[in-house]
């Protein structure tokens, strides 16, 4: 069974995400998505992110009543920060049934030679590529590259929607920003 991995903070998940992951699925490349949310990705900083279990449990909420997806935790057990050749090694050990592909933007994909082990990933790993606006994948031989549907999203902008008082609808799906509500997610804290 060929499993999509898409990695990635989802600090929140959003519509954006959703529609990429559905449009790989569509395509027939992958019969599943396994959403591995990153605890501290070595790239950003780690001050902005909502706690890992948090933005798991808001993945699991966006992903109900949809079993080709799954939200993972498999990063939360791994050495920090995550990496993500040490992620597909252990992936492949524990799953040696399943043919991992990779899901990222064509930004993290022309970034892949900045990464740990990036060899090890390209020799191994067939990857999946959506062109982000800016950035046209440098193609390789275990690359695909597939025009999915893109939304100008960021959850950058939606934190700040959400810091604000603003309005997030339509950008996550409902549950999730019930959610993000119940929570307090994101809001900025007085420091009084």
């Amino acid at each position: 069974m060929n499993i999509g991995l898409y990695f990635g903070s989802f600090n929140p998940v959003h519509v954006g995400h959703l529609i990429i992951a559905n449009h790989i699925l569509n395509e027939g490349l992958v019969q599943k998505i396994w959403w591995v949310v990153s605890p501290q990705n070595p790239h950003k900083p780690s001050n902005t992110l909502l706690n890992e279990y948090n933005r798991l449990h808001l993945l699991n909420v966006a992903l109900t009543n949809d079993n080709r997806m799954l939200a993972s935790d498999v990063e939360f057990n791994l050495p920090k920060p995550s990496f993500t050749a040490v992620t597909l090694a252990h992936l492949k050990e524990k799953h040696p049934d399943k043919n991992f592909k990779i899901i990222m933007g064509s930004d993290s994909f022309n970034n892949l030679p900045k990464w740990k082990n990036p060899g090890y990933i390209t020799d191994n790993f067939e990857i999946i590529v959506y062109n982000r606006p800016g950035y046209e994948a440098d193609k390789n031989n275990k690359s695909v590259v597939v025009n999915a549907p893109l939304l100008q999203i960021s959850a950058t902008e939606i934190r700040q929607l959400i810091a604000a008082g603003k309005s997030i609808k339509y950008l996550v799906p409902d549950k999730v920003i019930e959610e993000v509500e119940a929570g307090g997610y994101y809001k900025i804290k007085n420091n009084l």
